[in-house]
């Protein structure tokens, strides 16, 4: 295999804050000792080890020092949080915006799916937009027209080729963009999480585009939070933290050093500080209990269980429409289920200073293994964000009585447990 991408020492700095300030100057200023071969500003390192660079604004490095190497063929799963430098990443490798330092070499022709519709043009047509937008993405014009039938065929939206786009809803455009870069027929594709924005069926309908593309030899960097898409989907997987390549491997080598890398940051729910909302009321602290007796976050398949959100208020005020939500996930953050108190009619008005809000849940229907917990509890019309944590605490499962047979299932052959009967007609 040849390799197709190469970064080297690639990086990527933000001066948070300023717009638009010197921006040029700085590319000239980078250029031009680029040409004499000096080391311009922002590469060199002061006595304390940081960039020297203008103290005008904080300065936020979305990038350090990424070195990969991306084969031909290649299924390249891209993961991290929010703000780990994903898209940052992609942008570079899709020419819409330069790195500060380093460089990144592809050879090939690239299509790229970063952002729903863009180079879409409101007043035009979807079918004015499928020329525009393919033209941007380097198609020319006899490519698009032998194209265009299969194009709007994959999108859905044939009914309203016709219509401006400004009238599309998010779905449309994001199914018309897709189609596109899809049908360019590049030799390496690189799509990020927009296509959460379609339906289940067209999530499955490109996914199947993409693995179509990847068997004909092609490459694909592909950024989700699914993990069950990167899982099927990607031969290799890299992990990216606060703007570092932390890992490199296959793509289950990679979900398991993300998912390793949330485990070993383990804070007590109080002392958590990515918390959102007014902070009036927040919880403390999140409990287990099976058979009402606290199992220590270990419940099993088939039993009865309870959910505890024990709470403080650090502002007493009543609250109206107060609603208090739990999701329980993957290890990879894929939503399993979710509940909240007003689904049952329950409300919650006047609360002591402390007390625990108790979701009781009859038959858990999980199979046995890890999952993750996060919550949000909202209040009056408007829902108002009063306390919320991603990731607030583990729920293990171990195998129960769910089925009368005794038998367990695991994770990998579903997400749930269903009480079914069979029979013979």
């Amino acid at each position: 295999m040849s390799t197709v991408i190469k970064i080297e020492n690639l990086s990527k700095r933000y001066r948070l804050g300023v717009i638009n300030r010197r921006m040029l100057y700085d590319d000239m200023q980078r250029a031009w000792a680029k040409l004499t071969k000096r080391e311009h500003l922002a590469t060199k390192l002061g006595q304390d080890g940081q960039p020297l660079v203008e103290k005008r604004g904080d300065i936020l490095w979305a990038l350090r020092d990424i070195n990969l190497d991306i084969q031909d063929g290649d299924i390249l799963g891209i993961i991290g949080r929010n703000g780990s430098g994903k898209s940052t990443l992609l942008k570079i490798l899709s020419r819409i915006t330069a790195p500060t330092t380093g460089s990144a070499i592809i050879r090939g022709r690239v299509a790229s799916l970063l952002e729903v519709g863009t180079g879409f043009h409101d007043e035009l047509t979807g079918r004015e937009n499928v020329f525009l937008n393919g033209s941007i993405l380097g198609m020319r014009d006899r490519e698009i027209r032998q194209r265009f039938d299969e194009i709007v065929e994959f999108s859905g939206v044939e009914k309203f080729i016709d219509t401006p786009v400004k009238r599309y809803s998010s779905g449309m455009r994001v199914r018309l963009a897709f189609a596109v870069a899809a049908h360019l027929d590049p030799d390496i594709l690189i799509v990020d999480e927009v296509l959460a924005v379609g339906d289940a069926a067209f999530q499955s309908k490109s996914l199947n585009k993409i693995s179509s593309v990847s068997r004909d030899g092609r490459t694909v960097l592909f950024v989700s939070h699914q993990s069950s898409a990167v899982e099927h989907l990607c031969t290799k997987g890299v992990v990216l933290e606060s703007g570092n390549l932390v890992f490199q491997g296959t793509q289950m080598e990679a979900l398991d050093h993300y998912v390793q890398s949330i485990q070993t940051k383990k804070v007590p729910l109080s002392e958590r500080t990515d918390r959102r909302g007014t902070g009036s009321l927040r919880i403390q602290e999140i409990e287990a209990y099976r058979d009402r007796e606290k199992s220590s976050g270990v419940l099993s398949s088939g039993s009865n269980c309870d959910i505890v959100l024990h709470f403080k208020q650090f502002q007493e005020r009543v609250y109206h429409s107060l609603k208090v939500e739990f999701c329980i996930t993957s290890l990879y953050d894929a939503p399993i289920f979710s509940h909240h108190n007003r689904l049952n009619g329950t409300e919650f008005a006047t609360l002591p200073k402390e007390g625990s809000f108790v979701c009781s849940i009859p038959r858990l229907p999980l199979p046995q293994g890890t999952y993750r917990l996060k919550y949000a509890i909202r209040a009056n019309m408007d829902y108002e964000m009063v306390d919320a944590v991603d990731g607030a605490a583990e729920i293990h499962v171990e195998g129960g009585q769910f089925f009368p047979t005794g038998e367990n299932l695991r994770t990998h052959q579903g997400v749930s447990l269903v009480d079914a009967q069979w029979h013979l007609e």
